[in-house]
């Protein structure tokens, strides 16, 4: 007796989805795309669909189709053909689209001509859609992609990852711009920064760094003011001085940089932006050394204890225009313009200067983006500072008890994520260099 081989009943295996990125892999090959509706064309017989998926954008050309409204989500099968005018020189012509999610209604802006010049405040009141733009998520790319090399580069060097509380008794830096808040009855505030926990996690780790939003209830209303940004931290013990970490930020940066080389040319491209090479050796100059520059080469007075935002752009031109730097580090600040935990200066004759610290801030293309320095790690030091700074003692006991016990000469560097990432992209309000930014006016979304 014979019998007929079985018929497979199974339906035919699925395309994998292809990204939009690697279209030019398969060149007259059927792929299956899914995507965002990014523009839509129809010229009665022909369709075009610029569909939009996490790579990029590509155009997809088919006739019959009944095209969604922007945004909707999508699929389409279809054969790549090489296309010079098309995105990325692929196009996609359409033997199957499918609307997964339809939009409901319009988009309140047109993504693919939104400008970061043009009503800005409508662009950041609908985050929501706009952070989809291709300009909007490059940002974001970029910043993601700093952060990544920023973890990988200090776990090579020794570091280890903290989290600290962001509800706190006490500001870390003293002043009014903290963000009150009821704790179960009691005044509790919103972390200005890590600071004084790193410092105790020194004695732990010895090395340590945490990347996390940090508050200032500051009543700012610039380009390049948050009230919540995300801060790259980090805190090292036992240096000789502050040169230490100022070397150890050099190479942070120069890994920061090298990695966006390797992963963001595409949005450096989008944008128009250039990558900086960070020199072996960042230019160091003392802060009242920087003001008699600005002044004797470009006329600026600098009034106050520290430079204003003009010098800060003059500091910057000048290194620039004399050593081909984009970074500058400026050192020596005096103790009115640091906090309390501010390591004082040590003199030639090994005596503390009571007037200039071992703090510095790091300069880039005209704005700060790093402050920094030694710390006190000497407990009797600590509390003439504390007591010098009007700060009470006992609300600082949870910090200093620590430094009865041994603690290492250290010191650390915050890195602001969004003014780098603007300062590097052209983006003139860092507001666009956070997804979904809070400022003194905006709470939303």
């Amino acid at each position: 007796m014979t019998t007929e081989p079985a018929q497979s009943t199974a339906a035919p295996a699925r395309l994998p989805r292809t990204l939009t990125r690697n279209l030019s892999q398969f060149d007259g090959q059927t792929v299956r795309l899914q995507g965002f509706v990014h523009a839509r064309r129809d010229l009665g017989g022909v369709q075009f669909v610029v569909l939009r998926d996490v790579s990029g954008i590509t155009q997809c050309v088919g006739s019959g189709l009944s095209l969604p409204l922007p945004e909707s989500s999508v699929e389409v099968v279809g054969k790549v053909k090489a296309h010079p005018k098309a995105p990325g020189g692929f196009e996609v012509q359409v033997e199957t689209f499918t609307v997964i999610t339809a939009a409901i209604e319009a988009s309140p802006l047109e993504i693919p001509k939104m400008e970061w010049n043009v009503n800005p405040e409508t662009m950041l009141d609908y985050r929501y859609v706009s952070v989809r733009g291709l300009r909007e998520r490059a940002a974001l790319k970029v910043q993601a992609e700093l952060v990544f090399a920023f973890h990988s580069h200090l776990r090579e060097q020794g570091f280890t990852e903290i989290s600290t509380p962001k509800i706190v008794s006490a500001g870390a830096e003293g002043g009014a711009n903290l963000f009150k808040l009821d704790y179960f009855g009691e005044q509790a505030y919103l972390a200005q920064s890590p600071q004084l926990y790193k410092q105790i996690m020194v004695g732990v780790f010895e090395r340590v760094y945490e990347v996390a939003p940090v508050y200032r209830a500051e009543e700012h209303a610039t380009s390049r003011h948050l009230n919540e940004y995300l801060s790259l931290d980090v805190e090292m013990g036992f240096i000789d001085s502050e040169e230490d970490v100022m070397n150890l930020e050099n190479s942070v940066l120069t890994v920061m940089m090298e990695r966006l080389k390797t992963t963001c040319a595409a949005e450096f491209a989008l944008l128009g932006a250039t990558i900086p090479e960070v020199p072996a050796h960042i230019p160091r100059i003392p802060l009242m050394e920087a003001r008699a520059l600005v002044t004797e080469k470009y006329g600026h007075a600098v009034g106050g204890k520290d430079l204003d935002p003009e010098a800060e752009r003059l500091l910057c031109q000048h290194y620039a225009e004399t050593e081909g730097s984009d970074f500058v580090f400026v050192t020596k600040y005096p103790r009115a313009a640091r906090p309390f935990y501010a390591h004082a200066e040590i003199n030639a004759d090994g005596s503390l200067s009571p007037d200039i610290t071992r703090g510095f801030d790091l300069l880039f293309r005209g704005i700060e983006i790093t402050s920094g320095g030694q710390r006190i790690h000497d407990h009797a030091m600590l509390m003439d500072s504390i007591r010098a700074y009007k700060m009470n003692p006992e609300a600082m006991t949870g910090y200093s008890e620590v430094f009865k016990f041994g603690m290492p000469p250290h010191g650390g560097f915050a890195i602001g994520a969004e003014r780098l990432t603007a300062k590097l992209l052209g983006i003139a309000n860092v507001r666009y260099a956070r997804a979904f930014p809070r400022d003194r006016n905006r709470l939303t979304p």
